[in-house]
């Protein structure tokens, strides 16, 4: 890796800020580790989030044209019902039920309006983002 790639990675990489049980869950897969990957056109980025469950947990990503993300969300816990059998769960591996929030810039400004968010079975949020398009600015006139 010679010394444009590293800062080229280093530009990519986010600043994460954990709060809720985002921050507190230390033993085990942490809650809002972040991959982030970038095109000519958009953002990719993925959040871990283990232990929460789609259908179970109301998940909401706002993202801004300043490319700030904040993602929202509670995890449940206490009660898992697995069809006709309820189980009382003691947590200890996963985040500790309760709110949680992961916000993060990406490099860039982007389009909202242009995202992409799938909540994967494996608890990873992913979501593309469209670039801002910038206006040509070589001085030439837009056709009409």
């Amino acid at each position: 890796m010679n010394v444009q790639d590293c800062a080229d990675h280093s530009q990519v990489k986010p600043s994460v800020v954990l709060t809720g049980t985002a921050k507190e869950g230390s033993a085990a897969p942490p809650i809002g580790l972040v991959d982030m990957g970038t095109s000519e056109a958009a953002y990719l980025f993925r959040v871990a989030l283990p232990g929460v469950r789609k259908d179970q947990c109301k998940v909401k990503c706002e993202i801004q044209r300043d490319g700030r993300v904040l993602i929202e969300g509670v995890i449940t816990g206490g009660v898992l019902k697995d069809s006709s059998t309820t189980f009382q769960m003691k947590v200890q591996e996963l985040c500790p039920p309760g709110p949680f929030t992961i916000s993060f810039s990406l490099p860039g400004p982007v389009d909202p309006r242009l995202s992409s968010p799938t909540f994967r079975p494996d608890g990873i949020l992913e979501v593309v983002v469209m670039k801002q398009r910038t206006p040509p600015v070589d001085g030439g006139f837009l056709p009409r």
